[in-house]
C-alpha cells in the first residue's frame, strides 16, 4: 500500500469548496498529503482546510488570473518548499437563474455567447494557466502529477432525454459549453503529458459521471437507467481514483483519461 502513500507531498486542489472539491481534498489528506484548498473565497477555503487538520492551507485564487496564480505559487512554495500534485477541479457548469425559463434558455438556438465565453475562460483557460504557473514548479523539480477533471460529457454527447420528465416535458437541455470545454480538457491533458513527459511530470484526466445532489427524482431515475450500476455517483466515489492518479500507484500512467462513470460510456 506504500504505492498509494502521499506522505511528504503537497497537493493543490482548485475549486476546493465545491461538492467534489471537498472530497478530493479529504482523500488526498487521508493518503498523507499536505493539501492546499484553493477557491475564490479564501475564508471558505480556509474552513475546508481547517477541517482537514492543522498542516493544511486554505487559499484564495482566481484560476483565470496569472497574477493570482503566481501569488498562490509563491505562497505555497514559501510555506512548503515544493508542489507535487495539482488537481484542476475548478469549473463552471451552467446554472440558469429561473428554473421555469431554463428549458428555453438552455436550448442551443438560444444559448448566450457570454455563457459560452465564461465557461471557456474558466474550464479551459483556467486549466491551462494553473498548469502553466503551478505545474511549472513540478517541471522544475523533475517530478509531479497533474490531474485534470473532465467529465463523461467530454467523451460522449449529452443524452438530452434524461432531462425530460414523466409528462414528456423537456425541463432543461444540457447546454454546449460544458461538454465542449471538458472535451478540450481531455485534449489538453494529452498535449501536456507529451510536452512534460521528459520532465517527470505526469498529466492525466479523471472523467467522472453525474453525482447525486438533490436533483429531481425523474432525473435521477433517468440517469440511473443509463448506467450499468443503476445509480448516480456518490460524492465519495471518486476519492480512490484521485489518490491513485496522485500517487506512485499510477507511476507509469500519463496522457490517459480515467473514466469513472458507473458504466455510462461502456455501451
Amino acid at each position: 500500500m506504500d504505492y498509494f502513500s502521499l506522505e511528504d507531498k503537497v497537493a493543490i486542489v482548485t475549486g476546493a469548496c465545491g461538492l467534489l472539491g471537498t472530497k478530493h481534498c479529504e482523500a488526498l489528506a487521508a493518503a498523507g498529503a499536505t493539501v492546499v484548498a484553493a477557491d475564490l473565497d479564501e475564508k471558505v477555503a480556509g474552513v475546508v482546510a481547517a477541517r482537514l487538520g492543522e498542516r493544511h492551507m486554505g487559499i484564495g485564487v482566481d484560476v483565470t488570473s496569472v497574477t493570482s496564480l503566481q501569488s498562490v505559487r509563491d505562497r505555497v512554495v514559501k510555506a512548503y518548499g515544493h508542489i507535487d500534485v495539482l488537481v484542476n477541479n475548478a469549473a463552471i457548469n451552467d446554472m440558469f437563474e429561473n428554473p421555469l425559463l431554463a428549458g428555453q434558455q438552455s436550448m442551443f438556438e438560444n444559448y448566450p455567447l457570454e455563457m459560452w465565453d465564461r465557461s471557456w475562460k474558466v474550464n479551459v483557460s483556467g486549466v491551462f494557466l494553473c498548469s502553466q504557473v503551478l505545474g511549472g514548479v513540478m517541471a522544475g523539480q523533475g517530478a509531479g502529477s497533474i490531474i485534470n477533471i473532465a467529465s463523461t460529457y467530454g467523451v460522449v454527447a449529452p443524452d438530452q432525454g434524461i432531462y425530460r420528465n414523466a409528462a414528456g416535458e423537456q425541463t432543461f437541455y444540457k447546454s454546449p459549453a460544458y461538454p465542449v470545454t471538458k472535451s478540450a480538457v481531455i485534449g489538453f491533458t494529452k498535449f501536456l503529458a507529451a510536452y512534460w513527459g521528459n520532465k517527470g511530470v505526469r498529466v492525466n484526466t479523471l472523467s467522472p459521471g453525474g453525482v447525486e445532489n438533490g436533483q429531481d427524482e425523474f432525473f435521477k431515475a433517468n440517469y440511473a437507467r443509463k448506467t450499468l450500476l443503476g445509480r448516480m455517483a456518490e460524492p465519495t466515489d471518486y476519492q480512490g481514483a484521485i489518490v491513485f492518479l496522485a500517487s506512485d500507484a499510477s507511476a507509469y500512467m500519463t496522457g490517459a483519461n480515467l473514466i469513472v462513470d458507473g458504466g455510462w460510456t461502456a455501451i
